[in-house]
C-alpha cells in the first residue's frame, strides 16, 4: 500500500478544513513544522514533524515521526533515535546534483524514513534511488508538486516511491491524492459459465482495444452485452496463423459492449480512447489497470455467444465472427469463438449492481 502525506506547513485559513478532509479520507500522514499543529490529531494518522530551516524543538509533542534536515540540524537521525527511543526519525535530502543524489541513495539504504525533493523534472534520479534501496527496509517519501506528479511517482520503475508528500492548495486536494493512492484495482471472483448457444447475427461494428501494455497469456479484459454479466476475452498473445501476435490487443466485441474501467465504473467499448484506463484480469481474478493506446472500430461479421452460470444468470457477448477471436476458459484454456458449442465452459464475471452512466447503482433495471 502506498503512503500519502499531506504537508500543511504553509497553510493558513483553510488549514482546519483541509486537515478534516484529510482525516476523513484516511490520509496516512500530516506534516507540520510546529508540534502544536499536530496536537489533537487522532492516532490513526502519522504525525510528522518537519521543521525545515528551523531549529528542532526541545519537545516533539505528539509527533510520531521527525524528519531531520542535515543542512540545518546538526544531529543525525541515529543520534536522535538513541535519545528518543519511542519515536521514528528520518532524513530530508534535496537532490540537485550527483553528490546529493548519492546522499539520497545512502539515506534510502540506511534510514527508516527518507524524504526526497527532486528539483529537476526528470524522474531518472528517483529511478536510481529506488534501485539503490531495493533491499532496504526503510521507506521513501517523495515530494510531489500535485496529484498528477504523485501518480507518476508511484509508477517509477514499476515499483514507485513508497509514498508521496504533497502540499494541498485547496479543499479537495486530499481527496484527489487519496484517489491516486487507492488506484489499485481489487481482485475479482470469476465464475465458470456454460455456453448454451451461439448465433451468427450479421454485420456490425466491433472494437479492437489496443493498450500500452503487454498482456500475459492468461489475461484479457472482461466484456459483455449486459452490465451484470461479462466474459473474459483474451488478448492476441497466443500464436495465430497468417498474422503476427499482438500481445497488446484484445479483439473485444461489438461497440455496445461493456468493459470494466477505473474507479469501479464500466465503459462502452465505443467510449474508449487513447488514455482511457481499463481493467485487465487474468484467469485467477487478479486485476490491474492498463492504459488504452488506441481503439480500432471496423465493420465485421458478428457472432452472439449466450452462456449461463450455475445459478441461472444469463450472459451474452457479441464478438467478431472469426476463428482468431478468442475467449478464456477454466485454467487458461484458449477457446476460438467460432468453435464454441453448447456445454463448453468459459470464464466470466457477474457484477451484482446495475449501472447508470457507468457507475454501479442499486436500482431496478432489466436488460435483455
Amino acid at each position: 500500500m502506498k503512503l500519502s502525506w499531506l504537508d500543511i506547513r504553509n497553510l493558513d485559513e483553510a488549514r482546519d478544513a483541509i486537515v478534516q478532509e484529510a482525516l476523513h479520507q484516511r490520509i496516512d500522514g500530516i506534516v507540520a513544522a510546529d508540534p502544536a499543529a499536530l496536537e489533537g490529531l487522532p492516532p490513526t494518522v502519522t504525525k510528522v514533524l518537519f521543521p525545515r530551516g528551523k531549529a528542532l524543538p526541545e519537545d516533539f509533542g505528539e509527533a510520531t515521526v521527525v524528519i531531520v534536515d542535515p543542512d540545518f540540524h546538526k544531529i543525525t537521525p541515529a543520534e536522535l533515535a538513541l535519545k528518543h527511543p519511542g519515536l521514528e526519525f528520518g532524513r530530508f535530502v534535496e537532490i540537485i546534483d550527483a553528490k546529493t543524489l548519492e546522499d539520497a541513495c545512502q539515506s534510502a539504504r540506511t534510514e527508516q524514513w527518507s524524504l526526497l525533493l527532486f528539483r529537476d523534472p526528470t524522474k531518472i534520479p528517483l529511478e536510481i534511488v529506488i534501485a539503490a534501496s531495493a533491499s532496504s527496509r526503510g521507506s521513501l517519501i517523495t515530494v510531489a508538486a500535485d496529484v498528477e506528479e504523485a501518480e507518476i511517482i508511484f509508477g517509477v520503475l514499476e515499483h514507485g516511491s513508497d509514498g508521496v508528500m504533497m502540499a494541498p492548495r485547496k479543499v479537495g486536494d486530499a481527496t484527489a491524492l487519496k484517489t491516486v493512492v487507492n488506484a489499485e484495482t481489487p481482485d475479482l471472483t470469476l465464475t465458470e459459465l456454460e455456453v448454451v448457444s451461439t448465433e451468427h447475427v450479421g454485420m456490425g461494428e466491433r472494437a479492437c482495444v489496443d493498450t500500452c501494455t503487454y498482456f500475459r497469456k492468461d489475461e484479457g479484459i472482461l466484456v459483455g452485452s449486459h452490465s451484470k454479466g461479462m466474459i473474459l476475452c483474451v488478448s492476441e498473445t497466443h500464436p495465430l496463423p497468417y498474422m503476427p501476435t499482438r500481445p497488446f490487443r484484445v479483439n473485444a466485441g461489438a461497440i455496445h459492449s461493456y468493459t470494466l474501467s477505473k474507479d469501479g465504473r464500466t465503459n462502452y467499448l465505443s467510449e474508449l480512447k487513447a488514455g482511457s484506463k481499463i481493467v485487465a484480469a487474468d484467469v485467477e481474478g487478479r486485476t490491474r489497470l492498463v492504459t488504452v493506446g488506441r481503439v480500432k472500430i471496423e465493420t465485421r461479421p458478428l457472432i452472439s455467444v449466450n452462456a449461463v452460470s450455475a445459478d441461472g444468470r444469463e450472459v451474452n457477448l457479441i464478438l467478431q465472427d472469426d476463428w482468431h477471436v478468442r475467449v478464456l476458459g477454466p485454467g487458461g484454456t484458449v477457446l476460438n469463438s467460432t468453435e464454441l458449442k453448447p456445454g463448453d465452459k468459459v470464464l466470466g464475471f457477474l457484477p451484482t449492481e446495475d449501472r447508470h452512466v457507468g457507475y454501479p447503482l442499486d436500482e431496478f433495471c432489466l436488460e435483455t
